[in-house]
């Protein structure tokens, strides 16, 4: 099977790492790719965003199946292009990954299956925002409608920066969703599917604010852990049977099937689970911690969902133990990243490239905010943060910072739901 991966963070990083080790794959390119990527695929030049040169490289290239890793070139229809062009795709639609483009329309799709999310109110001015914080009431959400990169949500106490957050999405065009906002520790869980059928993956958890303790601003992700030793038992199941299935059949009722990466959000609340939000394909940086987990062969899963058989898959098979992953961010990030800087220590094992480039003289430099992404596996979750932290202490970026205090939480025993 000839794999084309669409992306160039760390999320890609890990899907060529997955399928590279896959017996099923004879040839795998990464288009744009990263300084990582370019060690195990074919780097092959292509604009993610433009859905016709996606297709054109899959044809070009021959590929059997693509996967498209990053939600914009899914918004802007690269899977419809590709598969327009009689070639398999792991990936939504553009009017099926409406379920991450606008969070109101994942409202609608989520009220009318009858799954449990938190309350909201659509705003489309800036009086109907302070009628929103009103009734809403602290601690604030609010939430930019549109795809943000993971960045788009202010959670605060102070009604100053709730309402600052929501004039300057109405200031750039925008519409604002303020919610309901749901205690409990958050849960990522990744769901492939075919667009009937849905196979949950290994719940995760990510660390969206930059500084540790949860404090600073948000970003697309300083972190993740997985398995989750907290998790309640039949948290999978229950998740299946009342938020990823219902949702899928929703999908497909409204004659928008999806079909590829269903990522759920999960707050685990005092009165019981909800959606914060969906995304439409694998999150970054979940995906680094749950596929060194799989043992099952990624690129056999994958073509099924693309292929409409995953009912006939085999169950999945999981690796014992965990895994963790710590971000390293260039200076300034989120708000100014700094780029440009040489990047050593970014060959080891487990060295997930994420904003990464190799300048004319060979040398790997920094080319983004998140810059790469550690990730170790052991034979528990203490161990796995050990190991990933002895690796992070092996790279040399000037001014880098990366949160201390990834799964520390998990592993001392202080999550509870």
């Amino acid at each position: 099977m000839r794999v084309l991966v669409v992306g160039s963070g760390a999320r890609e990083h890990a899907l060529c790492v997955a399928l590279s080790s896959d017996p099923a794959v004879t040839a795998l390119a990464c288009a744009p790719g990263n300084a990582g990527t370019a060690r195990i695929a074919q780097a092959a030049a292509v604009d993610a965003a433009d859905p016709a040169a996606v297709a054109a490289l899959a044809t070009s290239w021959a590929a059997d199946l693509v996967v498209v890793g990053p939600e914009v070139p899914l918004v802007a229809g690269a899977a419809d292009a590709v598969r327009d062009a009689g070639i398999g795709c792991f990936g939504p639609s553009a009017q099926a990954a409406q379920l991450e483009s606008s969070k109101s329309f994942a409202k609608h799709v989520m009220s009318t299956a009858g799954v449990p999310t938190a309350g909201y109110w659509a705003v489309g001015g800036a009086a109907e925002l302070e009628t929103a914080l009103d009734e809403a009431g602290p601690p604030y959400v609010v939430k930019d409608d549109g795809l943000a990169a993971g960045k788009g949500v202010v959670v605060t106490t102070d009604r100053d920066a709730a309402v600052a957050h929501g004039h300057r999405v109405l200031d750039a065009g925008g519409a604002v969703l303020v919610e309901e906002f749901l205690d409990g520790p958050e849960v990522s869980l990744f769901a492939v599917t075919d667009g009937t059928t849905v196979l949950p993956l290994l719940p995760a958890q990510d660390a969206k604010r930059r500084d540790d303790g949860d404090a600073g601003p948000n970003t697309g992700g300083m972190g993740a852990y997985a398995p989750l030793p907290w998790a309640p038992a039949g948290l999978v199941e229950e998740a299946r049977a009342t938020v990823l299935q219902p949702t899928v059949d929703e999908m497909a009722r409204r004659g928008e099937p999806f079909s590829g990466l269903l990522y759920a959000g999960l707050a685990l609340t005092s009165r019981g689970l909800r959606v914060v939000e969906f995304n439409a394909r694998f999150g970054d940086p979940e995906t680094q911690v749950v596929l060194p987990l799989l043992e099952t062969p990624l690129a056999g899963l994958l073509q099924a969902a693309a292929t409409g058989t995953l009912a006939g898959h085999p169950p999945l098979r999981w690796l014992d133990g965990a895994a963790v992953t710590v971000v390293v961010a260039a200076p300034g990030y989120p708000e100014r990243p700094r780029t440009g800087d040489p990047v050593t220590g970014a060959d080891g094992e487990g060295v997930l490239h994420a904003g990464t480039t190799v300048d004319a003289e060979g040398t790997v430099r920094s080319a983004g905010g998140r810059v790469l992404a550690v990730t170790a596996v052991g034979a528990d979750l203490a161990a796995a943060r050990q190991s990933a932290y002895e690796r992070v202490a092996a790279v040399r970026l000037a001014g880098a910072h990366w949160r201390t205090d990834i799964a520390l939480a998990a592993v001392e025993g202080r999550i509870t739901v």
